[in-house]
């Protein structure tokens, strides 16, 4: 895997104009549900190959309501449509952020743990002596392994 060199720095103040953007965007957002896993395994997606069907669908709908029952809402099914193209390009554009955000993230932590290693390994080597023991085998503990359960065997 190529090296990934970040370095940078998140001040607070910018952290927080971050975390308020998020906000303001759930703020003009009032109507995003939360879908449990088995509501969104549930239900039929809407995807590019399907757009094509249901606008062609509304427009049957809305030219010939005479066919659909009275409880069929065409005004309705034509505001789903709009919110739905409205928010196909925020979906996208979020997503890039959270993904830049989330290799981002998982890059500067893979550094951070890596300057980690190197810290431990050479207080192990060459602390002795120092007063570092007790600090290398608290670090050290992280790699301690658990002892297995011997099951007794039977006779």
């Amino acid at each position: 895997m190529p090296e990934v060199k970040v370095s940078a720095k998140l001040s607070s103040a910018d952290r927080e104009a971050v975390m308020q953007a998020i906000a303001t965007i759930k703020d003009k957002l009032p109507f995003l549900v939360d879908l449990t896993t088995e509501e969104r395994k549930s239900l039929p997606k809407l995807g590019d190959k399907s757009r094509a069907f249901v606008s062609k669908a509304l427009e049957i709908a809305a030219q010939n309501p005479d066919f659909l029952p009275r409880s069929f809402d065409v005004d309705e099914m034509r505001r789903d449509i709009e919110l739905f193209e409205a928010l196909y390009p925020i979906l996208l554009s979020l997503t890039q952020l959270q993904e830049l955000v989330d290799d981002t993230s998982v890059a500067v932590g893979s550094e951070a743990y890596a300057a980690g290693l190197l810290v431990y390994n050479y207080a192990k080597a060459s602390g002795k002596g120092a007063g570092l023991e007790t600090m290398v085998d608290d670090l050290g503990r992280r790699f301690a392994r658990k002892a297995k359960k011997v099951q007794p065997q039977a006779l």
